[in-house]
Formats: structure tokens, sequence, C-alpha cells
């Protein structure tokens, strides 16, 4: 596969809350049950990040596909719609009702390839 077919095209970005306290167990969660099933599905990368703050921690995932095609796994499924994990109701504040889909511009810097 040329470095080319691997460019993401489009960024899905999940949010969630967790209370601080459970923030440690979620993390371990969300990173076998979100995250490696993004990668398994195809996603071309994934980030999670994570911000602590004084009650609350907020969990952002945001993974890179090279189409909506290939996000959706060939359904006729909304991009847009979460896919809540089954233990999410016990961990977040709130079920998310929506992720992001962007469309990504331009990338430079570290996370630049070749394509030439």
């Amino acid at each position: 596969m040329t470095s080319r077919a691997r460019q993401p095209k489009f960024a899905r970005i999940w949010r969630g809350r967790t209370r601080r306290d459970k923030a440690d167990e979620y993390q371990g969660y969300l990173l076998q049950n979100g995250i490696a099933p993004l990668e398994a599905k195809g996603a071309v990368g994934v980030q999670m990040f994570r911000e602590d703050r004084e009650t609350e921690t907020e969990f952002m995932t945001i993974s890179y596909w090279g189409s909506v095609e290939a996000m959706i796994g060939g359904t006729d499924a909304d991009p847009r719609r979460p896919h809540h994990l089954e233990r999410d109701a016990e961990f977040l504040i709130e079920l998310p009702q929506t992720v992001q889909v962007l469309t990504l511009l331009e990338t430079r810097g570290a996370f630049a390839t070749d394509t030439k």
C-alpha cells in the first residue's frame, strides 16, 4: 500500500466525560474496547486525549479515515452517530449524542508524510 493510499481524508472526533475517580479505569476500558476496534476496522490512525479537571475528566478520540465509506464500514449508517460501548453508561456522565466528522485539508509538521 502506498503512503498516498494511507493518507487520511477525514477525522472523526468523539468526546466523553467521566467522574474523576473513574477516569483511570475508563481510560483502560476505552483503549481496549474503543480504540483497538477502530484500528481493526481500518482507521488510518487513532489518537486518544485526556484532560483531568477538578471533578471530571474529558476523553477525546480522533480517528483518521481514508473515506466516509471506510468510517461506516460499508453500511448506510450515519457517521456522526456515536457507537456507545457496552459499559459507557456505567462510566460516562452523559452519553454523547453526536461525533464530529471533519474533512482533513492539510497536514504539516511531524504528522505530515511524503506522498511523492
